[in-house]
Order: structure tokens, then sequence, then C-alpha cells
């Protein structure tokens, strides 16, 4: 008789965030990709919910010194800009006080978005990683399914229109051209 190895089960990438498609994508992946066998005592597939905080914005002078460009405030590597500086006599900073109101309203808005996605998830037999980032979900979502070796990303879409995707961007079609795996793309349907 053959030994039976089992596989160690995908690591799947969900992108979460506050808006009623990113949800909608997590319950489409739970009932529809994720490996939910009954009779597997322990998990097999890794679901990892990743949410960008985006960080507070520093805004430049507008007097053209520093191109009226945004920065932010909590800059990480991944939203790092090593060729622009904002030089301190020139950008517009918030207060201690508002500035640590801002994080505490981003820490706790992550922390409640978290919490509802861990529990839609608790019915599933799939262990949970979570992850919070500060930074553009773009670089985000990419920068994480690179990192952990993901074999999908999975996320919602908003339904943007060529018009606005072209204008405003989009995370979904950035993602789609950039991650490192396989991107699936939950649309959500017209009510």
């Amino acid at each position: 008789m053959a030994d039976v190895v089992e596989s160690e089960g995908r690591k799947i990438v969900v992108a979460v965030d506050d808006g009623e498609e990113s949800i909608f994508a997590l319950q489409w992946c739970l009932r529809n990709f994720v490996s939910s066998s009954a009779t597997t005592s322990s998990p097999r597939d890794t679901l990892v919910l990743v949410y960008a905080r985006p960080s507070p914005p520093v805004y430049a002078a507008m007097d053209g010194t520093a191109n009226g460009r945004e920065h932010h405030l909590f800059g990480t590597e991944i939203d790092f800009v090593p060729d622009f500086h904002v030089p301190a006599e020139t950008a517009i900073m918030f207060s201690a006080e508002i500035t640590a109101s801002l994080d505490k309203y981003s820490r706790d808005l992550a922390d409640s978005i978290m919490d509802r996605a861990q529990k839609i998830c608790k019915d599933y037999n799939v262990k949970v990683d979570v992850k919070v980032t500060l930074g553009d979900a773009r670089e985000v979502l990419c920068g994480t399914v690179e990192r952990i070796k993901a074999d999908v990303l999975v996320m919602g879409s908003h339904g943007y229109g060529f018009i606005k995707r072209a204008l405003i961007g989009s995370v979904s079609d950035y993602c789609s051209k950039n991650a490192e795996c396989p991107v699936l793309i939950v649309k959500r349907p017209a009510t």
C-alpha cells in the first residue's frame, strides 16, 4: 500500500476593507474556493486576511516647492518615495493630538473590519491569519502576496467603469497586473 502524503494546503490572501464588495468576496471565497472538508480535523488551507490602513497625509505647501503632492506621515518601506523630500518648513502637519486621534480612529476601524471578517470565517475549517499593514492597498497586497508566497489573491471589485478606473485607478486592476500569483476578482451581483 502506498503512503499518502497530505499536502500542506494553499495560502489564500483575501483583501478586506470596509466595503461590502470585500465582504462578499470573502464569503464567496469561503463557500466556493476554500477546502472545507468536514472530515478533516485540522484545516488545510490558510486564509490570510489583509487590510491596508491608509497612513495620515502630510500636505506639501501649495507654493510649488513640493509640487503640491501628498505624502504620508507614517511612511513604510512599501510607500516610500526615495526621490522626493518635503522640507519640514514647507510641510503642513497636524498637531500631535489630531495625529493621535486620526491614528486611533484608523486602528479602531482596522480592528472592526478584521473582527467582522474573522467572524465570517469562524464556521469554516480554515486557518485564519490577520495582517494589518500601513500603506497603499495596491502595494500592501502585492507585497504581502510576494512575501508569503501566496497561491492566490482574492479580492472584491467595486465595479468602476472604464473612465472612473482610468482617473482614480483600481486596486484590483493593479493587483491583477502586478501580483506574483493568480488573482481572483469576485464581482458582486447587481441588486
